[in-house]
Order: C-alpha cells, then structure tokens, then sequence
C-alpha cells in the first residue's frame, strides 16, 4: 500500500498521487540521492500478483529505460519492493493532447504537424529499438508548459496485450489499428496508423470512428472506409489530408513504411501545405478493405465479453468502475473498450505475406544477380571479351577537310565520334566547307570524342543578344534571324528562372546563318540544402521556435516592439526572412515580437511645501516624513522614512503603469494657549475717581501646552517611457 510521506528504496519520497490508469497508479515523489523531482508508476495489485506479468514488465520496462529522447518521457529506474513493483520516470509539467484538444476544440494545421512531427520523432527512436508503442493516443501524449511534446507508457501496452488484460489496461480503441482490432500482428506501422487517427482527432477535434460499443467500433476500424478529415475541416491543406490518408490504410502495406517517411512528408507540408507529393497505393488488392464475416464479428464480440466479464471478476471492481470513470468521455462506451486479444485468422493477411514473400524473394535473385556479374567484371572471369571491347571503344579519325559540313558530320557520327562545329570568317574558301578540325586525319582516338570542326564563312548574318530574354522570347528571336537553337540550363541567384543568362556566339556578333545558338537559361537559385521560408507573424515565440527548429532553421534575436494591441503581446509582428524565400539551412531568423509599453521613475521627492497646500505649509524642517510612492493600480515601488530632503531614490524600470502617486505622511507639533480653572482670590480695590463704589478686576489664568496633529499631502506624477 502506497501512502504519502513513505520511501520506497530508501531513496524515492511519495510526495502526492497524481493520476490513476488501469495497471498503474502515478505518483510525484523526490529522488533524495540526486535531490530531483520524478514521477514513479506503480504497478496495481492485482498485477502484482501475476508472476508472468511481472516478469515481463520487468523486462519491456528495463527496455524502455534504455530509450533517451526529447520526445519521449525517460525511464530512470525500475525496481521492485515488498511486492510493490514500481517505474520511476520523468515527472513532465503539463498536460495531455487530449486535455489540450479539448481546451481548444481543434489545432491549426501548423500546431497539428508540429506536434505530429515531435511525436513521430519520438516513436522513431523507439522503432530503432525495436520498440513497438501500441497505445499511441492523445492520452499518452503530454505537453509540457514549454511546449515540448513527449510520449509516455511505452512497451507497457505489449505486455498488456500478450498477457490478455482486461479493457481498462489498454487505450482507447477509438485509435487501435484494424490489424490490432483483430487480434493479428502489429508493428511500426500499428503505430503509424494510432498517430493518423491522433493527428486526424488534432485537426477535426473528433475521432473518425464512433459507435455505441467497442465492437462496433472495431469493426469500423476493420471495414468501413476512412473519413477525410476535410469532411469537417472543408479548407484543410491538400497535402496533410493525404498524410493523414495514408497512415490510415486498412493495410499497413499501404502506410507509411516507417517513422522516417511520415517525418518527411510532415516536414514537406509544412513548407508546402497544398503540395502534392504524399505518394499513395492504389494496387486494389493489396490489402483491400473486405467485408467482416459472421465468424469474425462473433469472435471479437465473444473476446469483449470475455474481458468485460475478466473484469467483473476482478479483485476490486469498485476501483475499476473508479478508474473508468476517471476516463475522458471520449473513452467511455464500455468496459470492452479496447484491443481485443483473439488471434483471429485473417486471409487478407496471409495473402499480404505470400506476396510480399514472392516480391522479396525475386528482389533477392536480381540483387544477387547483378552482385556475381559485378564481382565477375572486377576479378577477371569475363575477361575474354575484354580486348574486343578496347578495340570496339577506339576509332580512326575519318578526312573531313574540304568537305561540306553536313557530309563531314556524317563521317564523323558513322566513326563514333561527335562532331562539334564552329565558324570562322574566310574569303579563301567557299561557306560551308570544313577547313580545320581538332584531330589529324588517320589518328586513333576513343569512341565517343568530341571533334571541332571549323567550318568556312562569308560575314555571316547578325546574332541576336537574347541575354534577360525569356527561353519562349530567346527562342523565336533567334529562328527569326535562321539560327538553330540548343537549349542548356543552369542555376543562378541573379538571373531568375526561365531568363537566359548566357549564348553563344555573344549576341551583336556574326555567324553563318542555319548555325547553332547555344542559350543557357537560368533554373533559379540551386535549392539542394535550402528551405523555404514560412510565415512566423500571428505565432507565439515558443511556436515560431519549434516550426524554424521542424525546418532546420533556427530562432535569431528577439526585438520587442511596443504595442499598444494587447492582443499582440507576444505574438511574433515581422521577421527577417519574408515567406518563400529559400534560404540555407542553419540560418538564424530574427523576429519582432509584441510588447507592452512599459515605463521607469527615479525617485526625486522634495519636501512638504505650501505649494501642497495648507498642509504643506505646516511642515517643518527635520520632522520625519513617511514617503509612499504607488503607481495608479495600486504597486508600491517605494515606502520609506526621512527627515532629509530632497529624498534622492532608486531607479525602477518595467513599470506596466504610465503615472503614479506620492503620498507625504508626518506629525505637526504646535503651541496652544489654553484657559485653565483657578481658585478665587481676593482682589485689590481700586477707587473709582467719581466718587462711586470700588471695581474689583479678576486675575486672567491661561496654560501653553504642546498639540500634535496628522498632515498629509498627495502629487501625481508621470513615469518615464522605456522605448
């Protein structure tokens, strides 16, 4: 029994559970030796207790563990103890694809082949391994909080599958393959055809296949033809719905043999959405969709009752029924919602293997073939016919001088050898008539050598200069004027495709009419090892980053721009490299991203004065003054006490508010004369000079005491922009 706070190999922490499946519960728990966080996956009793299992989990665990790869959730460890039999993995900050889906509703196709590219990069690794995954689903893969996407749960599905678990062990069948749905073989392409539904759930925010029961559901998978994904998503790219098409043949001869294709092919549509280079099979018999026999749909409909029943049976069916309902609502038609363990006999199948056996074995004997002739040519043992050979590959240079152009050619070609003309201005010879050539008459010279003839001219006719002409133009051009055109290409980063960058003879000069004009058009720029330039603005950096990293290009620097949009506060405005053009791989694009306005203030504060008001005038000199100075939304940047001003502050920088407010706080002290109560006492008698009666004058009694009152001042102010 797993509980929080235990250590399990004196070394691993139980620090929360955080997920449940059905082999498995999942655990956050720290690794005190090397003081990292992971996540341990423990196995449930009840397959604890199945020594066969166990033995197997040993084994698929410990080869998972050998595989290291972004992609993939890395296996650190795996143990047993106290019959807890235990995998301590990567513990990734995320969440699911399919959590993800479903906060989205649907990926853009950009979000979609990325994440299909780094998920295929993954299973790659693992098919290298001879790794097979199984269980590939959106359940199965996570995205971390900084956008990378790996694989989890790998070989736990083959032994789930060779050891006839129960529906809640493996994945939905919603993804399951027809070949896995039968209960047959799988391999690579099973999960090739897993990642097209995935990748097909990413772009419509559906599965293609649904059904009231995991039977009806397999069966679709078996016979019913695929959906295109444009059925709902009507402006989907041309070339990712064939991606998606071809993972999900019926037969894996159709798929893509392999991850290294699909990469490929996934990369390409990225570069070229509407790009029509998805190579697909249309041999009708080659693994074609038949109808399900009564005998095939009795049988797995038997083996989904059986496991519904396995389960029933099972040692805790209350934890199950909590498992499934932990399920995503897409996962829960029923208990038989999985692959199904009968090994159900399949002609199609047998009919695929005898003819892929046929196919590799004459591919064996034309191999092998051309393997003994070529090693018989290297070694000698045909040799016999090797002097005929030398003696055919020789030739005798043929007389062509004084002969007419045309006759000398002829001699030429009937001696093996090319004829190659030129001219050249002479009054001593008539036009037309060879007057030089390369070789001696008699000379014995290899078959196939070029042999210049230099043929006589008049002053010939004028050249058109066809130079920035286009090939059509160029062309016409120059018939026009009775020369024969030949056409060579080459690639320039000037000149742009199908403009002639170069004739001969030069244009402006003369040659013998009826001559031949070489023109050299441009084929553009050489693309081998470039890529085109995708559009970056409207994406996230992270993205952005992972689209340039797909085309082997990569993220330059990052210029903030002030907006004012708060909707493009971190989204990518403009970049370096403008779309379509093709660029060298390895290059570094430099983007502008959106940035909210931001401001500094260094503190300057002068102290209380009548120009504050009539509190302001209160202050005096050397009384402590509370200093606060908040920005309009309410964040304190400073707080503090002083008697000394100016008070000269810190600078703050990254301020999100354009002004502020300084609040001025002190104690006014003051003298007050106040009356205080005094016994009577007699009083002098003073005479009043009338004659009258004496007046009596009381003696005044008054107190000076020391009053203390709050003052208080406020200004705004306005903080400086940071541009």
């Amino acid at each position: 029994m797993i509980k929080i706070g235990m250590l399990i190999a004196d070394r691993y922490e139980i620090l929360d559970k955080v997920g449940n499946g059905g082999m498995s519960d999942v655990y956050k728990a720290k690794d005190q030796k090397l003081n990292r966080l992971v996540a341990i996956k423990v196995l449930k009793q009840e397959f604890s207790e199945n020594a066969n299992f166990v033995s197997k989990f040993r084994v698929e665990a410990q080869a998972a563990a050998g595989l290291m790869h972004p992609n993939i959730v890395n296996v650190y460890d795996v143990g047993e103890e106290k019959g807890i039999y235990y995998i301590v993995m990567e513990l990734v900050d995320g969440i699911t694809l399919k959590k993800y889906i479903e906060s989205k509703g649907r990926l853009n196709e950009q979000e979609a082949v990325t994440i299909a590219v780094q998920v295929s990069m993954g299973l790659e690794a693992a098919h290298r391994n001879h790794i097979i995954h199984r269980d590939i689903k959106p359940q199965n893969i996570i995205i971390s909080k900084e956008g990378k996407v790996k694989v989890t749960d790998f070989g736990i599905a083959k032994i789930a599958t060779s050891n006839t678990i129960t529906s809640n062990v493996m994945g939905s069948v919603h993804y399951t393959s027809p070949e896995q749905a039968r209960g047959g073989y799988s391999d690579a392409k099973s999960d090739i055809y897993s990642l097209g539904i995935t990748l097909f759930e990413m772009l419509t925010g559906r599965v293609p296949y649904t059904g009231e029961t995991t039977v009806a559901i397999a069966i679709k998978h078996i016979q019913e033809p695929m959906p295109s994904p444009r059925t709902y998503v009507h402006d989907l790219p041309y070339s990712i719905e064939q991606i998606v098409m071809k993972c999900c043949e019926k037969s894996p001869d159709k798929r893509y043999q392999n991850m290294s294709e699909l990469i490929a092919d996934l990369k390409h549509s990225l570069i070229d959405p509407d790009g029509d280079f998805v190579t697909r099979f249309n041999t009708e018999d080659l693994g074609a969709t038949r109808a399900m026999t009564e005998e095939e749909r009795r049988t797995i409909k038997e083996a989904a009752e059986a496991a519904a029943g396995a389960e029933a049976g099972s040692s805790d069916p209350a934890g199950d029924r909590n498992e499934r309902a932990g399920e995503k609502a897409g996962d829960r038609t029923a208990p038989e919602e999985e692959v199904f363990d009968e090994y159900l006999d399949d002609e199609e199948n047998h009919r695929t293997e005898k003819i892929t056996a046929v196919v590799s074995i004459l591919a064996a004997v034309i191999i092998g073939l051309v393997i003994i002739v070529f090693a018989a040519n290297r070694i000698g043992f045909l040799s016999s016919s090797d002097k005929e050979q030398e003696a055919a590959a020789m030739t005798k240079m043929p007389n062509v001088i004084g002969k007419t152009e045309q006759a000398a050619s002829e001699a030429l070609r009937a001696a093996n050898l090319i004829p190659d003309v030129v001219y050249e201005i002479s009054d001593r010879y008539d036009p037309g008539y060879v007057i030089a050539a390369s070789e001696s008459e008699g000379a014995s010279i290899q078959a196939g050598t070029i042999v210049t003839l230099t043929v006589s001219m008049n002053d010939g006719v004028l050249v058109p200069k066809v130079l920035d002409y286009t090939e059509e133009n160029a062309k016409e051009a120059l018939q026009n004027a009775g020369f024969t055109v030949k056409v060579e290409n080459d690639y320039s980063e000037e000149v742009p495709e199908g403009v002639v960058m170069a004739q001969t003879p030069e244009g402006n000069t003369k040659a013998q009419k009826g001559s031949e004009v070489v023109i050299t058009v441009s084929l553009g720029p050489d693309l081998e090892g470039k890529v085109e330039m995708i559009s970056l603005v409207d994406l996230s950096e992270t993205q952005a980053k992972l689209l340039l990293e797909q085309l082997g290009l990569r993220m330059g620097r990052v210029t903030p721009v002030v907006t004012y949009d708060q909707n493009q506060v971190g989204i990518i405005l403009s970049q370096t490299v403008q779309e379509g053009v093709y660029i060298d791989r390895g290059t570094a694009i430099d983007v502008e991203v959106g940035s909210q306005m931001t401001y500094s203030y260094t503190a300057s504060i002068a102290k209380p004065s009548a120009n504050d008001g009539s509190q302001g005038a209160d202050y005096t000199n050397g009384t402590i003054v509370h200093i606060v100075v908040k920005t309009v939304s309410g964040q304190v940047l400073l707080e503090t006490d002083t008697a000394s001003f100016p008070f000269e502050g810190t600078r703050y920088t990254g301020i999100s508010d354009s002004a502020g407010i300084v609040t001025l706080s002190w104690n006014y002290t003051y003298q007050e004369e106040v009356p205080v109560e005094v016994d009577p006492t007699p009083t002098e008698e003073i005479t009043d000079s009338s004659g009258g009666e004496p007046a009596v004058e009381p003696t005044p009694a008054t107190q000076t005491i020391e009053r203390t009152e709050p003052r208080s001042v406020t200004r705004t102010i306005t903080f400086t922009p940071e541009y």
